[in-house]
């Protein structure tokens, strides 16, 4: 029997702090995890409608992404199926950025739309610090994410097996998170 064709998928903005919850927690699941044929590891970042092609060719959907749950910050909640449209997107940044409900809109009036869907959400605690990292509650979650993610592929009949050397970036420009966070010794603020 063959495994559906599967994305996980990470979006957010790196650039406004914990925004860039779901880019980073891609970018770790690929780092961490090797999955087996007809899945698809994506950072979306803030691509909107033109993940809508990546979307309607899975059936399996996993997404990580910062959202405004109203919990503690840092606090992690994965959410399921008919319920993930209600949560996607903790803030659009500018008038023109499509949010993912509106990607999983255009994926269902396309009748392609993902048989199963799953949400690793995490309440972010700074939308607002331009350039600046994940705060500590979300840098923290990110383990307990990667975990959940594997859990539901592992319910959905993937395999996640850890890797055994780091594997090529995501992106050719990739500018991954520790190359983000790196602070050169060197250099001092004026």
């Amino acid at each position: 029997m063959t495994t559906p064709k599967t994305l996980v998928l990470g979006i957010g903005n790196i650039l406004w702090a914990d925004e860039g919850f779901g880019v980073r927690a891609v970018e770790a699941f690929h780092e961490r995890f090797e999955t087996g044929d007809g899945v698809t590891v994506l950072d979306g970042g803030t691509q909107g409608l033109y993940l809508v092609h990546f979307v309607e060719a899975c059936a399996q959907l996993v997404v990580f992404d910062a959202i405004d749950y109203g919990l503690a910050p840092g606090e992690l909640r994965v959410v399921r199926d008919a319920e993930v449209p209600r949560f996607t997107g903790a803030k659009k940044m500018s008038l023109h950025q499509t949010g993912f409900q509106e990607v999983l809109s255009a994926a269902e009036l396309l009748g392609r739309y993902p048989q199963r869907l799953a949400l690793i959400g995490v309440q972010p605690q700074d939308l607002e610090n331009w350039g600046g990292p994940l705060t500590e509650p979300v840098r923290a979650a990110l383990e307990p994410a990667l975990l959940a993610a594997r859990n539901v592929l592992a319910q959905w009949g993937v395999r996640c097996r850890l890797r055994g050397e780091k594997p090529a970036p995501l992106l050719r420009n990739d500018l991954d998170d520790r190359a983000y966070e790196r602070r050169d010794a060197g250099v001092t603020a004026v």
